[in-house]
């Protein structure tokens, strides 16, 4: 706030641009408070906001520049508010990208939150003497790595994380001692969940860590000829994470960020390789400046059609341990947002619900289903006596009423089989796929922490055969040879879907969109995988399907196996394998 007497020192010019800086400041902090209330589903109903919002956000970026030696002089702006408004402006960006699922929001955020870095905006805010801008600094650094996370940028992370954990020490050591226990539990966890996403580490000749995209590509898009039943397009998602012992971070599981990527697009290729490297103060300068016809970023997004079949990539909601009510709602709501010829893919890794007894009528929640709570919260429900543990729980049942439209399904769970029987009242195209319910001791030790299994397969297929192998580190030459054979097994089992296997009619509907192609495809090779290798004997150990598809027809087939064995053989694990002759 300027005081009364700094006002009367000031021109008319330069009065008036003060007023109409702090006017623009509050109206954007009111709107970014607001963002707060906005409802997480319907589309329509937020995105008006968020216009707004940007609207707002973009003139005062592009005020405080044109503007910054009176604000410095007669308003005394310091480097830490500059700061502050590129950081709701890069968070601004980001819950854009958790609602539409446009990575070009990703890079925007990575370039403001760059910008602050690279400017050093929060380097002077331990001479403000103030511990809640301190707290600001380290809930930045925060932001910043998740952004870093999803974009792939290794290098900067390993930056972050270094400066994070100075900023701490500094930050407990001057201010709240108190603090230094939970903000130390939030560097663990970022660093925990860093770790289990290099789960199985690709090397360079040098020993570098090799930074891999596992978003799709048009080199990882298999190929196939569409027929005219090829006609459905994933549209909207439901990602829901509920691994009680899984690492997590910033409300999402390692499953849940697996699994992001896995159904967004690349935007481009030949920057994979350079993700590391941070864009430079003079790129920064030269996108935001003044001379720029480039807004922050709301015209561009108000052509972005919510309901347009072309949208890069499908609109996902994001869950992290919702309840079962949340559940109930962002179904309903993908379920009414969906387009003609659109298709909703629910996705859910979370604990097996078990149903301890069974009663006649019971059909769709006689066995169980998977958890809408984490068990510790069933655990205290029950020990005060009051047996509401179904409550909790997401039943094959509840699901029926969806299937009136087409619906694909993922349960990752020990409890994935009670899925397997849901009629098709409505004749629509559905389909489940359903993670093996155990796991050999071993990799059960190995992966309860660092991510499921068949998440993994559907996520990397490469990655999840190194790790049932056994294998945790991998020469770069090496893994694009596997990763060549890993190809010619999805374009081959492409090939035998739509000419030899005949599958159920639902398959072939969904047989046309590319993420839902490719996700068919990699359940295939795990089942393939799985059921050939020594440790997995048994059909607990096994996904499964629904509608069942003639997977004999896969497993017998000689050339699957072929590249199978020579998949194993190049990486030298052939012993893992029962013989493929």
């Amino acid at each position: 706030m300027v005081v009364a007497s700094t006002m009367a020192s000031m021109d008319d010019h330069e009065r008036k641009i003060v007023v109409e800086f702090c006017q623009l400041l509050e109206q954007s902090k009111q709107l970014f408070n607001g963002l707060r209330d906005l409802p997480q589903c319907g589309q329509k109903i937020w995105q008006g906001y968020f216009g707004k919002t940007f609207d707002v956000y973009t003139k005062l970026w592009k005020f405080q520049q044109q503007h910054r030696q009176v604000l410095d002089t007669k308003y005394g702006l310091k480097r830490w508010q500059i700061g502050e408004i590129a950081s709701k402006i890069g968070q601004l960006y980001y819950h854009y990208y958790l609602r539409t699922s446009d990575t070009n929001n990703l890079n925007e955020a990575y370039s403001f939150y760059s910008a602050i870095r690279g400017r050093q905006y929060y380097s002077r805010v331990s001479q403000e003497d103030r511990s809640d801008l301190m707290v600001k600094k380290l809930r930045y650094y925060a932001r910043f790595i998740v952004v870093c996370l999803l974009l792939r940028r290794v290098g900067a992370i390993r930056e972050l994380l270094a400066e994070l954990d100075k900023q701490i020490v500094d930050y407990t050591s001057t201010y709240e001692p108190d603090d230094q226990l939970e903000w130390s539990l939030v560097l663990e966890e970022i660093k925990t969940f860093v770790k289990a996403d290099s789960i199985v580490n690709v090397l360079h000749a040098d020993q570098s860590s090799v930074i891999l995209s596992h978003r799709l590509t048009p080199l990882t898009t298999p190929p196939v000829e569409k027929s005219t039943m090829m006609n459905l397009s994933l549209q909207e998602i439901i990602l829901i994470g509920n691994m009680s012992e899984q690492v997590k971070f910033s409300e999402m599981t390692i499953d849940m960020f697996r699994m992001m990527q896995t159904l967004e697009r690349e935007k481009n290729r030949d920057e994979v390789n350079h993700v590391s490297d941070p864009p430079s103060r003079a790129s920064f300068e030269k996108s935001y400046s003044i001379t720029s016809n480039k807004t922050l970023a709301y015209p561009m997004m108000a052509n972005h059609d919510v309901n347009s079949s072309r949208r890069e990539n499908p609109h996902k909601y994001i869950l992290y341990k919702p309840t079962i009510t949340q559940i109930m709602m962002f179904l309903a709501t993908g379920f009414k947002e969906l387009p003609a010829n659109g298709v909703l893919l629910m996705y859910i890794s979370a604990d097996g619900c078990f149903q301890t007894s069974k009663h006649v009528n019971d059909l769709g929640y006689d066995c169980g289903g998977v958890m809408a709570s984490s068990k510790r919260e069933m655990e205290l429900t029950n020990k005060k006596g009051v047996h509401v543990k179904e409550i909790h729980c997401l039943y094959p049942g509840d699901l029926y009423a969806y299937t009136r439209k087409p619906l694909f399904v993922i349960i990752d769970s020990d409890n994935s089989f009670a899925f397997q029987y849901i009629p098709r009242y409505f004749g629509h195209p559905f389909v489940v796929l359903m993670s093996p319910q155990e796991l050999p001791d071993k990799l059960h030790e190995q992966l309860q922490h660092n991510g499921s299994l068949f998440t993994l397969f559907l996520h990397s297929p490469l990655t999840a055969f190194c790790i049932i192998c056994n294998i945790l580190t991998v020469k770069m030459h090496l893994w694009e040879r596997a990763n060549s054979y890993v190809d010619r097994f999805i374009t081959e089992a492409s090939r035998l879907f739509t000419s030899k296997v005949k599958p159920d009619v639902s398959y072939i509907q969904f047989f046309g969109d590319d993420f839902l192609r490719l996700l068919l495809l990699r359940y295939v090779f795990c089942h393939v995988v799985l059921r050939h290798h020594r440790a997995f004997i048994g059909e607990q150990y096994l996904p499964r399907c629904q509608p069942p598809l003639p997977l004999a027809s896969f497993l017998d087939e000689i050339s699957l196996k072929k590249y199978v064995r020579e998949l194993a053989k190049h990486l030298d694990v052939l012993s893992h394998f029962e013989n493929f002759e």
